[in-house]
């Protein structure tokens, strides 16, 4: 490899893996946002939540690394024109094979990283989620020691634990029951424990009374020494949690169960799982092009156009937006399956036109015309709001 390509190629990687940390730390940020309650209502402890939110990152990987890709290789084509080195490169008589070559390299380094990670690590990140997320759903105890809080076990039934006693029992039981329409259930108990009975967990409460509302009104009392209520119905099956096709491994969902009961009610899900895990490790390849189209050949700075990292980022977001749209077609249209594997290896093709021909792949002027009249008039909109304020604020200080 020559200079000048090991040159660009590391400048390429380098951007790369600073775009790739930045979105991989705001996309995984928003996914753990959404499972917080994991911790809020099963009171799970901080390191299963964060075992929990670190199996989150395959899964996000393959979708982050072609928009860190073709952000790395605009980026540093735009900078390297803007310092007049295209140019240079292009008046020493270097092939255009010497910018295009180091930035295909890193695009396929990039697809066999996300075929991997998506072909051989995310099915078992899933999986292991899905057995964590199960446990914890499951592990009612952990619901009820804490203390003082109520806690919503489903609708209509409420659990609270006034104090968790030395010797592992539960002392102030309280439980509302209103699941029944019509009537209503209040349990108190002075102490209490969850016991395992065969398969089932039961919450036996110890010298207690029961408050009882019919639907006609009427009131009973019942006092107790003992009582079991039956919690198996509110634990979710920790062994065998359910599994849908973007679980199964890549071998699984090329010879499915035939007694698979998702596979029995949904089977094109399977296809489309299988050919997305196919297709999608050549975007990064088709935003590669994409961007070599936009930002690869050497421009005069007095052109009129868009910078060329919002071009080629509205060009990457538009093919993905089309994916995405044909994945959600496919699994009720088998015909859309063969548009997903189409739309990445079609966009490289008519980027390679476009760098074959030296023409320059950009969005039209007049969209850049009208996003910068409509942020000057947002400009203008805010400056007048913030001298309407301090003029109504000079005048009050001034009575």
């Amino acid at each position: 490899m020559k200079v000048v390509e090991r040159y660009i190629l590391r400048r390429a990687f380098v951007l790369f893996i600073a775009a790739l940390a930045w979105t991989l730390a705001i996309v995984w940020t928003t996914q753990v946002l959404a499972r917080i309650d994991l911790v809020t209502d099963s009171g799970q402890s901080a390191l299963t939540f964060f075992q929990v939110a670190s199996l989150i990152i395959p899964s996000i990987i393959p979708i982050v690394v072609p928009f860190a890709l073709v952000v790395a290789v605009a980026q540093t084509l735009s900078v390297m024109n803007a310092d007049s080195e295209l140019v240079v490169i292009n008046a020493a008589g270097s092939s255009r094979l010497t910018v295009i070559k180091p930035v295909i390299l890193l695009a396929v380094a990039a697809g066999v990283l996300c075929f991997v990670v998506q072909n051989g690590i995310d099915p078992y990140a899933r999986q292991r989620n899905r057995e964590l997320v199960a446990s914890a759903r499951a592990d009612f105890l952990t619901l009820l020691i804490q203390e003082g809080t109520f806690r919503k076990v489903e609708d209509g039934l409420f659990v609270q634990i006034g104090e968790r006693l030395p010797d592992g029992r539960l002392g102030q039981i309280f439980v509302a029951d209103s699941r029944q329409e019509g009537t209503d259930l209040v349990y108190y108990a002075k102490t209490g424990a969850v016991v395992d009975k065969a398969d089932d967990k039961v919450l036996l409460m110890n010298d207690g009374v029961v408050h009882r509302r019919t639907p006609n009104g009427d009131i009973s009392v019942i006092h107790f020494t003992s009582y079991a209520f039956d919690l198996s119905a509110f634990a979710t099956d920790s062994d065998d949690p359910i599994r849908l096709p973007k679980d199964q491994t890549t071998a699984y969902l090329m010879h499915p169960d035939p007694n698979d009961a998702y596979f029995k009610r949904s089977p094109n899900n399977y296809t489309v799982e299988l050919t997305k895990r196919f297709t999608e490790w050549m975007f990064p390849i088709a935003f590669a092009l994409i961007a070599l189209a936009v930002a690869g050949d050497a421009r005069s700075h007095r052109e009129a156009r868009i910078h060329p990292l919002i071009t080629a980022i509205s060009i990457a977001l538009i093919v993905r937006w089309f994916a995405f749209f044909a994945e959600g077609k496919a699994k009720s249209d088998t015909s859309f399956v063969y548009v997903m594997v189409a739309i990445p290896i079609v966009m490289s093709l008519i980027s390679a036109w476009f760098i074959r021909t030296q023409r320059a792949m950009e969005l039209p002027i007049g969209w850049a015309e009208a996003g910068l009249s409509l942020l000057a008039r947002l400009r203008n909109a805010v400056t007048r709001g913030w001298l309407r304020l301090a003029g109504a604020a000079s005048r009050g200080g001034s009575a």
